[in-house]
């Protein structure tokens, strides 16, 4: 298991991402001063993204039904923990969006090869439930 997003195992046979990519800010609130730079205060965290990129080659690696089954889990629209193979929880994220782009085609309009790229964002509300996939 490479990673875990509520019950969808990330791995090799099921789908595995090639990259993983972590954007984190946090926000700092201005106020306007008179002669000076803006005095700056620190109000928290601002968002915490992650893009998991990766191929599916069905010949060697990945199922395509995977895409669908993330797919139906973004239209339910909960907030899913996202645990590591080390069994890290990383929090409770949901998915934001899934783009896929299909090449190689058999002759009957299969692909061979799909490259998709997963956006996940953080969301702490304590009223979000945890839900499962």
């Amino acid at each position: 298991m490479m990673m875990a997003l509520g019950t969808f195992v990330f791995s090799l046979p099921e789908l595995a991402y090639q990259q993983l990519q972590r954007q984190t800010s946090w926000r700092h609130s201005g106020s306007a001063r008179v002669g000076a730079r803006d005095a700056r205060q620190y109000v928290g965290p601002g968002e915490d993204t992650i893009t998991l990129s990766g191929l599916v080659v069905p010949q060697i690696s990945g199922r395509p039904a995977s895409l669908d089954t993330l797919r139906t889990m973004a239209d339910a629209g909960e907030a899913l923990a996202l645990v590591d193979g080390n069994g890290v929880v990383h929090g409770a994220f949901v998915i934001t969006g899934l783009s896929q782009t299909q090449t190689l085609m058999f002759a009957d309009g299969t692909p061979r090869r799909i490259e998709f790229s997963l956006d996940l964002l953080r969301v702490d509300d304590p009223q979000a439930p945890v839900g499962r996939a």
